[in-house]
């Protein structure tokens, strides 16, 4: 039997250390702190559920992608969660069904996944977001993206780019104005995705249709120019989809880039009408995403929301939230209510448990000297 070295961890798991922990902890009451000024609070899902109940509202993940595990209670199958927005619909249309809508929820927590990405090794992240429950209405859109970039802008995070989609227009349009056979609607899609303008019209007139909208990706205003004249070839068909993105769009403050691609689709798989990713200068990929979508009830009806999840791993190991602490190293027989007061100013004090005691190699930058904290 193969020994296992002490302290190896499933590959794609590790651990968080000081002081990134710490580090991680702070974003995430930055986060969190934020969107609770907005009126979004907090709920605590567990970490698992019955399987068959979580692929239920996880319409972008198969079962076989889930970390999964037999109950020794009641012997049925549980998932640990690969998302928490699910779980937040899940509490929403059942111990919240009651509650007054719209209903502005957030949440922090771990998710784990079976397998990671190549761009994104890990297997387990940080999920931090918000969900407004009971809307998908622009203005909605309007409060959600403006609440994500305000939560990341207090993390401290700059150069954002806030990356907008329609998630179902090629559905829209291949049953309606550009109708597809059902075979080729996967097809555009794929070629669409590539942005492979000689294989999508090798695939047909039907399918070259649907050109435009590569030459309506890229920076907002020039894209969203060429979708209007799109939509105004097609009777307008798209236009309050257009009128929406501008609305969103319109609050977003100068310093914010803001960019088109209206036909992508990967991780937006249970969106409908609109969806954002977020990315951030200096990372590569993006660190958030959000839009709206629909949440199944118990009766049978879907309810609208809208909501966003941020994944801030990689702003962590880059530094953000790692500003330390005071750290006040309180030798023995200093006075305990003086090291009291300075706690209550904001500093962090490490007190000896025996004399000899190095404050420095406790990582303090100053020790208690009488009255008055001394730098090392």
């Amino acid at each position: 039997m193969t020994m296992i070295p002490p302290g190896l961890l499933p590959e794609g798991l590790s651990d968080r250390l000081p002081p990134q922990a710490e580090a991680s902890a702070r974003l995430a009451r930055r986060v969190l702190d934020t969107v609770a000024t907005h009126g979004y609070e907090r709920v605590m899902p567990p970490l698992a559920e019955f399987e068959d109940t979580l692929t239920q509202r996880l319409k972008s993940m198969r079962a076989q992608d889930l970390v999964r595990a037999v109950d020794p209670v009641s012997q049925r199958s549980l998932a640990f969660r690969p998302d928490m927005t699910a779980q937040v619909g899940r509490i929403a249309a059942t111990r919240l069904r009651a509650a007054p809508r719209p209903l502005r929820l957030s949440y922090a927590g771990p998710v784990i996944r079976q397998k990671a990405s190549q761009l994104r090794p890990e297997r387990e992240k940080m999920q931090l977001g918000a969900e407004l429950i009971g809307s998908d209405s622009v203005a909605a859109a309007v409060e959600i993206v403006n609440v994500a970039i305000e939560a990341l802008q207090a993390a401290g995070v700059t150069g954002i780019t806030i990356d907008f989609t329609l998630p179902d227009l090629v559905d829209m349009l291949a049953a309606g104005p550009l109708p597809l056979a059902d075979k080729q609607v996967e097809a555009v899609r794929t070629e669409l995705d590539a942005k492979d303008a000689g294989a999508l019209a090798a695939l047909g007139p039907a399918a070259a249709a649907y050109l435009p909208l590569i030459q309506a990706t890229g920076p907002f205003h020039a894209a969203m120019e060429q979708l209007e004249a799109f939509s105004a070839s097609i009777d307008g068909v798209i236009d309050s989809r257009i009128a929406g993105l501008r609305a969103i769009a319109r609050p977003i403050g100068w310093d914010i880039t803001l960019t088109l691609d209206p036909t992508e689709r990967h991780g937006f798989e249970f969106q409908n009408w609109f969806g954002f990713s977020i990315f951030a200068e200096g990372f590569v990929g993006e660190i958030g995403r959000g839009g709206s979508y629909a949440i199944a009830r118990a009766d049978g009806a879907d309810e609208p929301a809208m909501g966003f999840s941020l994944y801030p791993d990689p702003l962590i190991d880059a530094g953000f939230g790692g500003e330390s602490p005071r750290r006040l190293f309180v030798p023995l027989g200093a006075d305990a209510d003086r090291a009291a007061e300075l706690r209550a100013q904001g500093w962090h004090t490490v007190a000896a448990l025996s004399a000899g005691e190095d404050g420095a190699a406790q990582r303090c930058s100053h020790w208690l000297d009488g009255a008055e904290p001394r730098a090392y």
